[in-house]
């Protein structure tokens, strides 16, 4: 397969309307089940849980969203009670986020669904396939990383 024909594939289009479909089909479930969180802040709970304590930056890395949208984010989360901020030692303005007790239960009621969310995304596609499908998607997210300019 050629350039020209690689490209007729739009791979970026693919992956765009992928990624808006799976996006949909996170905020149709969450709001049916009345979810007090949106698939954007379970996001963060969840690399909370992951890595305990992380800087807003670090958030905005691990989740590819830009700051102001973290911000946004983690200013809902700790107004709810299930993340908070302790000042940073380093004397400047930074603070280290964190999961609560409460936030911690919210991921854990949440966690079902989203397991449901991708068993759905993945049926009947062989576990080797979703797997190849994995290691090219890191192939790509790697290339693209080395061309766009993050602001985080």
């Amino acid at each position: 397969m050629n350039n020209e024909q690689k490209m007729k594939r739009k791979i970026g289009l693919e992956l765009t309307g992928v990624g808006n479909l799976s996006k949909m089909l996170a905020i149709q479930t969450f709001t049916n089940l009345q979810y007090d969180v949106t698939p954007e802040q379970f996001s963060v709970l969840s690399v909370l849980i992951e890595n305990e304590e992380l800087y807003q930056r670090q958030i905005s890395a691990l989740t590819l969203k830009d700051r102001a949208n973290v911000s946004r984010i983690v200013s809902i989360l700790e107004n709810k009670g299930y993340i908070s901020k302790t000042e940073s030692v380093s004397g400047r303005k930074t603070f280290k986020i964190s999961i609560t007790d409460e936030g911690r239960k919210v991921y854990e009621q949440v966690k079902p669904t989203i397991l449901k969310i991708w068993s759905y995304t993945c049926k009947d596609i062989p576990e080797e396939k979703v797997d190849a499908f994995f290691e090219i998607l890191s192939e790509i997210k790697k290339n693209l990383l080395a061309k766009v300019n993050i602001q985080i």
